[in-house]
């Protein structure tokens, strides 16, 4: 699809944009465009690259919905959403870091020691998970219990063994944290699913205020929201972390840091699984990789 064609696809959807205009190409499920409309606002656009994603589209608006209404952080404002095109302006702060598309190099649009990052990011935490569940439930969104958990790690496992293969040690790490009791929760709580440095916007001086890439939030595993931060910032970060979010009233259990380690280093079986389901080359060789067995 031509620049050309994507101004023409967002007029008709009432969007009028200037012929200033940049794109993102790493997306699996969509281009991404940065744009600037006839009244100087800039948009991000979403291109989906398959006619398939409108219910992906519709969820994730809903997940938009329904935290935007708790967060005291900014989401993504979708105010084109269909099938063809998402669309909404651009928020106001920088992700804390970003990769090149290109040569991946990772630039910090923030102090990476800055003292402001963890403390904002646990206060936003602690709104995230107590979303209520009735509320996910409400719009129909994924709500995973306390017994779900392990058994969509194990079924995960035996299918990227099955699929792409996995060394050995990494198999036994993970059989030995699926058969370690004291490391599982006992509760769920809603979730980003997917939270790094690369999805939380930050201003300058390292206070989170926003957060995008919202497609895998759902009711989970706590622990998932903790493990990008230790695989960026490391363990005693992460223990900063988490004592910043207990002392705002965030619910813990005795193996949160555990868990959270453990769900950084499962990283590479959730690529093969993601790998396993969109059968694309570059990602199957990168997860056989990961994995052990490229």
């Amino acid at each position: 699809m031509t620049q050309k064609d994507i101004q023409l696809l967002a007029e008709a959807h009432g969007l009028q944009l200037t012929n200033e205009m940049t794109f993102n190409e790493m997306g699996i499920d969509f281009k991404v465009g940065f744009a600037t409309d006839k009244n100087g606002q800039q948009w991000i656009l979403r291109i989906p690259r398959r006619g398939d994603l409108g219910e992906q589209i519709a969820k994730e608006k809903k997940i938009l919905q329904l935290v935007r209404k708790h967060l005291p952080i900014q989401v993504p404002d979708w105010q084109i959403a269909t099938p063809q095109l998402v669309a909404y302006p651009l928020l106001k702060e920088k992700p804390a870091l970003t990769f090149d598309a290109i040569t991946y190099e990772v630039t910090w649009n923030i102090d990476k020691d800055s003292p402001n990052y963890v403390p904002s990011l646990a206060n936003t935490l602690v709104a995230l998970q107590d979303i209520p569940v009735e509320e996910v439930v409400g719009r129909g969104l994924r709500v995973m219990e306390p017994q779900d958990l392990r058994p969509e790690i194990s079924s995960r496992l035996q299918l990227v063994k099955a699929e792409l293969g996995i060394s050995r040690a990494l198999e036994l790490r993970y059989r030995k944290w699926l058969d370690n009791d004291a490391l599982w929760p006992d509760f769920t709580t809603f979730i980003h699913g997917d939270l790094y440095a690369g999805h939380i916007l930050a201003s300058e001086d390292g206070v989170v205020s926003g957060m995008i890439d919202w497609s895998t939030a759902h009711t989970g595993d706590p622990a998932l929201d903790f493990s990008g931060h230790v695989s960026v910032f490391g363990e005693e970060s992460l223990k900063a972390l988490i004592s910043e979010f207990e002392k705002r009233g965030g619910r813990v259990w005795d193996r949160l840091f555990d868990q959270a380690v453990e769900r950084a280093a499962a990283a590479p079986l959730a690529y093969g699984f993601f790998a396993v389901e969109t059968r694309i080359d570059q990602h199957i060789a990168g997860a056989k990789a990961q994995l052990g067995v490229g």
